[in-house]
């Protein structure tokens, strides 16, 4: 009696290794597939109908916890998608249309929590990405189109503050602005074909602070606020020197030889005239000079060298090391005059 199990056994195995992992006479997939690693694990599992999957397909991991889970609502074609980490938890939803991402795709982190949504045609970035904080805030929003930046985009920064603008082909176009932390205007400026183009204004809270003039992005002339008895407006290129004069004040000198009380500090203005344009040509006294102003070196009635200073400072630079190296820099001098 247990040969004739044993035969049945055998009979019904047969059955069905038969019933799975069929190829028919034209050498397409039929029917529910198992395949399996070297070890035996399940890599996949999922019917085929002429070749083409259809249903449910999971994927696996090496311990058998589900990795992915391909829903087919087009045979072979088109499938809803989700993707899960080794302890079950959600990482992705979306579609795919011909191994292509495609629609509404949603993107979790480990802990589950929504962090990403973004949308596709055929692989191709299309339409609205929107990016989520740990909390749930929006942290970033931005227009897609043929796989470039395309209409309004938007990006948190800090609680309150926050930049947006408008992109056109991937390409920065129209006024930029933002906000900062405190929901302040910060800055403002207009773009060309990602090019600056025209004003870019700054602030420092709420109140402006630097206006540039830039043509195709080449800056003509940068504007800065000096605090003086009359707050005003000035030219980089008309400042030659700033000078710290107690705390929080300094003295700036322009080129037509106006001297300017500011109730402002060193490290404020130098800020804002920015380090392209103006160096440190003494760091114990901390002085600023526009490089502009820097003609290169002379040497004084006693025969020791001196910065050539173009006006003529009420003061005497020693060059130390660090200011001979800049000056040769700037200048292309190869040696002291």
């Amino acid at each position: 009696m247990k040969y004739r199990f044993l035969l049945l056994a055998l009979l019904c195995m047969g059955f069905v290794c038969n019933a799975q992992n069929r190829i028919d006479s034209q050498g397409r997939r039929q029917g529910h597939w198992i395949k399996t690693d070297k070890d035996g694990s399940r890599i996949f599992e999922g019917d085929f109908q002429d070749g083409k999957e259809i249903g449910t397909f999971n994927y696996y991991y090496p311990d058998g916890t589900l990795k992915i889970r391909n829903t087919f609502i087009i045979p072979g074609r088109y499938c809803r998608h989700e993707a899960f980490n080794a302890k079950g938890k959600l990482l992705a939803t979306g579609y795919y249309d011909q191994k292509n991402r495609d629609s509404v795709w949603n993107y979790y982190n480990e802990e589950g929590q929504l962090i990403k949504i973004a949308s596709y045609r055929m692989g191709i970035k299309h339409g609205n990405h929107v990016i989520f904080k740990a909390n749930g805030d929006t942290a970033e929003v931005s227009g897609w189109a043929d796989n470039h930046r395309h209409g309004r985009w938007w990006k948190r920064i800090g609680e309150k503050g926050y930049i947006t603008g408008h992109y056109e082909k991937g390409l920065m176009q129209g006024v930029l602005v933002e906000y900062d932390s405190d929901g302040r205007l910060a800055r403002k400026g207009n773009y060309n074909g990602g090019l600056r183009d025209g004003k870019q204004l700054y602030y420092e809270r709420g109140n402006l602070t630097v206006e540039e003039i830039w043509d195709k992005d080449i800056m003509i002339d940068r504007k800065i606020l000096l605090h003086c008895p009359n707050a005003r407006m000035q030219s980089i290129h008309s400042i030659a020197y700033i000078i710290p004069k107690g705390t929080g004040n300094t003295l700036v000198y322009l080129n037509d030889g106006t001297k300017l009380s500011c109730d402002e500090s060193l490290e404020t203005l130098n800020e804002r005239v920015g380090h392209d344009t103006f160096v440190i040509i003494d760091r114990k006294a901390r002085i600023l000079a526009n490089t502009g102003s820097i003609i290169g070196f002379d040497k004084d009635s006693d025969g020791r060298i001196i910065l050539d200073l173009s006006p003529k400072p009420p003061f005497t630079i020693f060059p130390d090391e660090e200011c001979i190296k800049m000056v040769r820099s700037l200048k292309r001098l190869d040696q002291l005059d």
